[in-house]
Formats: structure tokens, sequence, C-alpha cells
């Protein structure tokens, strides 16, 4: 196909293109997009230099599948313009994700709903991604009631320049700050906005997005976002009640069944996710499985993954591939 990378220059445009050679992702045609600033500059891909081009003239090669990630405000400008052209748009904003008429999708749970006229698709929010994922096959088994989630979240989600942010302030230098406190060796409760209900954007972001993906709004979700000086992907502890009571050990084999999943559950030996290990993989890593004994049908479960991989990269080249694969392009 003929794929645009959108927002290419960036923490998770690179992302995009290493999981792109990783997959072996059948391209004929690639168009490295970027902001106007960014035009000119050059990316090597598969051993072949590859100019930035701008978004102008990006929709003029009218490509077959256009990757975004360049931000909300992009997205919303460019997206139906690259639509208009007949370009499938796969979005990692959070632009269209909550728009009634846009399928939010995570491949393994919900690509069957993807139609050929389907011409913006929302990538999920990362926390949620990974979320969902490892609660997909248990739901299915055992109903979900409801939903505590608190995330600890790698200063990769904010970009590059939180990243810098933390590394300069590791080694006591002065730079440019993008979270109004300092991040080294600290832990900000503070993801995206303040809404007037007291959460965070990001923490309704998780409530609603699992709802929609689920396609199931009787589901009770609230949720504590956090970020922590980490890089290697986000942590979450996630305390689950079932309709149903559940089995332990068909836990453990329901989620080792689970296409992307991994199951790292071997506390005795200090085996369980962690962001260090999880950093470029692309699976969801599972652990810490035990019963909440304070009540019923209930589990307690520990979440993590590469934010920057299935949380963003990974899971857009994957509905992609999706696309490709059942002819959708």
């Amino acid at each position: 196909m003929k794929l645009a990378v959108v927002g290419a220059t960036g923490l998770v445009g690179s992302e995009i293109l290493e999981v792109l050679e990783e997959h072996q992702f059948p391209i004929e045609e690639l168009f490295l997009v970027a902001s106007e600033r960014s035009a000119g500059k050059k990316i090597t891909f598969k051993n072949k230099e590859y100019t930035v081009i701008d978004l102008r003239e990006a929709v003029t090669k009218k490509p077959d599948v256009a990757i975004f990630s360049a931000g909300g405000d992009t997205s919303k400008e460019w997206a139906p313009i690259f639509a208009g052209v007949g370009t499938i748009v796969i979005d990692n904003s959070s632009a269209w994700r909550m728009d009634p008429t846009k399928k939010l999708i995570v491949p393994e749970i919900n690509a069957k709903t993807l139609r050929i006229d389907d011409r913006i698709i929302a990538n999920p929010n990362c926390s949620t991604i990974q979320m969902v994922l490892a609660l997909a096959p248990l739901r299915e088994k055992y109903g979900i009631k409801r939903i505590v989630v608190s995330t600890y979240q790698s200063v990769t989600g904010t970009g590059k320049a939180a990243v810098d942010q933390m590394m300069a302030e590791r080694a006591g230098q002065e730079g440019e700050k993008v979270y109004p406190h300092k991040i080294d060796l600290n832990v900000l409760p503070h993801i995206d906005v303040f809404q007037e209900n007291g959460y965070t954007k990001e923490e309704m972001k998780m409530i609603n997005e699992t709802k929609k993906i689920f396609g199931d709004d009787s589901i009770q979700v609230t949720a504590t976002t956090v970020r922590i000086p980490v890089i290697g992907g986000h942590s979450e502890s996630v305390n689950v009640e079932f309709k149903r009571d559940f089995d332990l050990d068909e836990v453990r084999s329901l989620l080792a069944e689970a296409p992307g999943v991994i199951v790292q559950d071997d506390p005795a030996n200090n085996v369980y996710p962690m962001p260090l290990n999880a950093h470029k993989r692309d699976e969801v890593f599972v652990g810490r499985l035990r019963r909440d004994e304070s009540q019923p049908n209930t589990l307690n479960m520990w979440i993590v993954a590469d934010n920057l991989r299935k949380g963003a990269a990974t899971n857009a080249v994957q509905i992609a591939s999706y696309l490709a694969e059942h002819s959708m392009v």
C-alpha cells in the first residue's frame, strides 16, 4: 500500500517506523510527513533515506492509509482532508475517539466492526489499550461490573520534551519544563488537564473509552492517572469486579491464551511485569493476579506495556495490517 506517517519526526512517529520494519509491513510507497518546520529533514527507513514532506504535499500523494501521530489539532484539521481524497486515516490523538461516528479500535477486541467506508479510525489512549486488552478475555467469560484503575505512566507519554526534562533534572541541569513540577524523584497525580468534576482528561479518557471499546455503558469505571519518572512503559493497578465468580487458575489460562498478552505471575520468584522488561515489546504483560478478599467476584491485577508500542505505534500498525489483510484498502 501507499502509506503516510504523519508526525514522523516525533517519538511515536519514530516508533511507528520501527514497528513497520519489524513487522515487515508491505509498503509500495512511503511518505514521511511532519509540520512545515520539519519538512526537508532526512529520515532513514530500511536503509533508504526519505525527505520529510509537509501535510499539503502529502495530501496530493493520495496515500491509501495515513497513520497520524501529530496531535489533536492537526488531526481535527487534516484527517477529513486526507479522508476526502480517499485515504483511510488511523489517528493516534484523542480528536476522534469519542466521536459516535468513528470506530475506536483495538484489533484483538473489535477490528471486526470495521467497514470499507470507515475513513477515519481512532486509536485509543495508551493506558486504555493495555487495560482493555488484558480484560477482554475475562469480560467474555465472567462479565464486568466495575473497574477501579490507578496508573503509573511513563514520561514518554508526554513526548520527547518530557524525557529531556527528566534527564536534565537527573543531571542537575536547567532546561525546558513541560510539567508544573519537577518529575525526577517525584510522582505527579496529574496527567492532562483537570476537568470540572475533579478528574483529569486522561482519567476521563480511560472511563469513556473503555465503555466504547467494549460497547457496554453499564460497566462502571473510575480512574486515577499518575505520571512517574520512568521511560519503559505504563503500569496499572486494576481492581475488577466481575458479574460471576472466577477461578484463578482459569483466569491465568484465559490470559495466557489471549492474543497479545503475556502472563508473568510468579511472585515467589520475583516474576511480575515491569516497564524495564516491557520496553520495546509489543505485548501487554499481566501479573500479581489475586483475589480481592474484601468483596466477592473481584480480582486484582497488574498490567504493564510499552506505551509507545501497543499503546500507540503497534496498535496503529495492527489496524493498518487488518485493513490490508481484509482488502479494505
